[in-house]
């Protein structure tokens, strides 16, 4: 008999006597389960193994036995249900439960957190949406950067704590010129389908690596040895490991094929790999062959639920409830912001006198007055005053000028976006003061950067992440698939990529990343809004977290003491 058919057994015999214990027979219990006697000796047998009821045979002719209950019909259908979210199946769970949604989002909130299952300890998270790209040579989120990190490893990395540049898969390396560096790798590095790193793979990612903006003085990459790597420069780069450290530059392998598989199960060298990947779940994996310390936490399971704030983590479950979502008291600034980038090429903003008017009319200050604290639900946003915070270059007063014209205004952004549609509406309800419609166009990440119709839009409403907090980490953004080199006049970003290139020739050079942030503001090119408060929540049984600069946590890092586990 199926493990349903039992239930529904259970559930039969249940009502019939309202859930009391009573006296009763076989023959009555065979009339209420429609079978023989012999097949219900089975059933009760069954149910008494599962520990749904007790059963005492009655002694002597004409005797009744004893019925008695341990469970009820409602505790069977939960934990059923209970057992269908835990396999990811939120679905069938939902209809296990007669489509009670409450009844669901309460089971999905008492299996988040910390447990362990078959000896293996888990990290349980809600997350508001799915992670539909983690290609890092493609535009990436916030959180698919975090992800990308935990799967790839790179030929250097940054150290987050002492921020300074460390091997990774190269162990050591040297400057044989300042356009001639060598590199040494690891030996007996896995991918996560059991293949051997080798040379070619590197060789093959830095042929697509080469072609961004922030790599092309990237001549060529050649293995002059086993297990080493050259890297030929078209021009002076005395800081060329740092700039490996870049999440663009993480090694795949060399047949990876990019395909939409790829995208949701990469191939990496990293501490975790890739085990589950749908709209309901993502789910990471220690890989037992990584090369460094393996990770403490054997898996990483992130649900995606829509109700959820996403600039919370909260995989502990003794934190403050704030509209029955967990969430984390101890948040820290965002290392950017959200922002305003103007088409100063093609856009309107290509003519003065609309540059001026967007400033003065779409302040952040201006916006904050005008959005519904109950749309953006636990986002704290404060306003920014430069691209980072601690910068100061906006101007504490804005020129305030009537628009040149009344017209339509298009504005983009990226789509599943929990803050952007109601910052637009907030932006439309300022527009329309002045007589102007403002047309919203949501598009993905990679829409956005690689330019999708930006011929026809006036200004981007983005933001920016950066991995650590080290000056230079500002590249990856300034130079980020071209969108900003798009929207700005060729003379003042070839300046500002001037200096960069200076900087790079230049060993004692100071980093020119402040005075990017500042020009940037200045030119018009970008107007900082907000920035935003993120973190994670340390207090429970989860050891060693700390957010880090994206609002999240080194998965490999973190651990659990044994006495807390469930």
């Amino acid at each position: 008999m199926s493990g349903q058919r039992l239930k529904t057994q259970f559930k039969r015999l249940y009502q019939h006597f309202s859930g009391q214990d009573s006296d009763t027979n076989l023959q009555d219990i065979a009339e209420v389960l429609f079978c023989t006697r012999r097949n219900v000796r089975m059933v009760i047998n069954k149910m008494v193994d599962q520990g749904w009821i007790e059963w005492e045979p009655a002694v002597g002719r004409g005797k009744q036995s004893r019925l008695t209950f341990h469970s009820t019909d409602n505790e069977l259908q939960l934990n059923h249900a209970r057992k269908l979210v835990a396999d990811g199946k939120l679905e069938p769970a939902l209809e296990a439960l007669g489509n009670n949604a409450d009844m669901l989002a309460q089971i999905i909130q008492e299996q988040l957190g910390h447990t362990t299952a078959h000896g293996k300890q888990i990290v349980r998270l809600p997350y508001y949406r799915a992670f539909t790209n983690l290609n890092p040579l493609q535009p990436l989120r916030r959180s698919e950067q975090h992800l990308v990190r935990q799967i790839f490893n790179g030929l250097t990395r940054i150290n987050e704590e002492k921020e300074e540049v460390e091997g990774d898969l190269a162990h050591h390396w040297e400057a044989i010129t300042s356009r001639h560096w060598r590199f040494y790798l690891r030996p007996s590095v896995r991918f996560h389908d059991g293949r051997l790193l080798n040379s070619q793979d590197i060789i093959a990612t830095f042929d697509t690596v080469k072609t961004h903006r922030l790599f092309r003085h990237i001549e060529r990459v050649e293995a002059p040895h086993n297990n080493t790597i050259d890297f030929i420069l078209s021009s002076s780069d005395h800081r060329l490991p740092d700039l490996l450290a870049n999440l663009v530059a993480v090694i795949q392998p060399a047949e990876a094929d990019h395909s939409k598989q790829n995208e949701l199960f990469p191939i990496g060298t990293g501490p975790y790999k890739v085990i589950q990947n749908d709209s309901s779940r993502f789910k990471l994996e220690a890989f037992d062959q990584y090369f460094g310390f393996r990770a403490l936490i054997d898996i990483v399971d992130i649900w995606m639920l829509s109700q959820v704030a996403s600039c919370y983590l909260q995989p502990a479950t003794d934190v403050t409830q704030l509209g029955g979502v967990s969430v984390s008291t101890r948040l820290k600034l965002d290392e950017g912001c959200n922002f305003l980038l103007f088409n100063r090429v093609s856009g309107l903003t290509s003519d003065k006198d609309w540059l001026v008017y967007f400033q003065g009319r779409l302040t952040a200050l201006n916006i904050l007055q005008q959005l519904d604290k109950n749309q953006i639900g636990d986002f704290r946003l404060t306003n920014a005053y430069g691209i980072l915070p601690g910068w100061a270059h906006v101007p504490l007063h804005s020129q305030v000028t009537p628009p040149p014209s009344k017209r339509t205004v298009t504005i983009a952004f990226a789509c599943q976006h929990p803050v952007y549609p109601h910052i637009a509406e907030a932006i439309a309800s300022l527009l329309e003061k002045d007589g102007i419609k403002l047309k919203m166009l949501e598009l993905t990440t990679t829409e956005i950067a690689l330019g999708k119709h930006a011929s026809r839009i006036d200004m981007w409403l983005g933001g920016m992440s950066l991995m650590n907090y080290r000056d230079d980490a500002l590249l990856s953004w300034f130079f980020n698939f071209d969108h900003i080199a798009r929207a700005m006049p060729d003379d003042e970003f070839q300046l500002l990529e001037h200096e960069v290139d200076m900087w790079r020739s230049h060993p004692g050079q100071e980093s020119p990343c402040q005075q990017i942030g500042a020009k940037l503001v200045e030119y018009g090119q970008i107007l900082p809004l907000f920035h935003n408060w993120l973190g994670v929540d340390d207090t429970g049984a989860v050891q060693g977290m700390q957010s880090n600069s994206m609002g999240w946590f080194d998965f490999k890092s973190v651990w659990m003491r044994p006495d807390h586990t469930q």
